[in-house]
């Protein structure tokens, strides 16, 4: 693993968590599995480039597909 990868990961596990927190507390199923997806997903994901294409995709979901 890359130095590069391992910041990325934490990096989108920080934001996982804070979608995760977000989507508990207000009871939204988007963020919340947004969440769950971004802080599992750097242990399937090896590759920095494609970490950071689907980090960022996965991030903006919540933004762009509100119930």
């Amino acid at each position: 693993m890359s130095t590069s990868a391992l910041l990325l990961s934490v990096l989108f596990g920080a934001i996982g968590s804070g979608y995760f927190l977000y989507g508990r507390k207000q009871q939204a199923v988007v963020p919340l599995l947004c969440g769950l997806v971004l802080i599992v997903m750097p242990y399937f994901i090896p590759n920095a480039a494609l970490l950071v294409v689907a980090g960022v995709a996965v991030s903006a979901i919540p933004y762009f597909y509100r119930i």
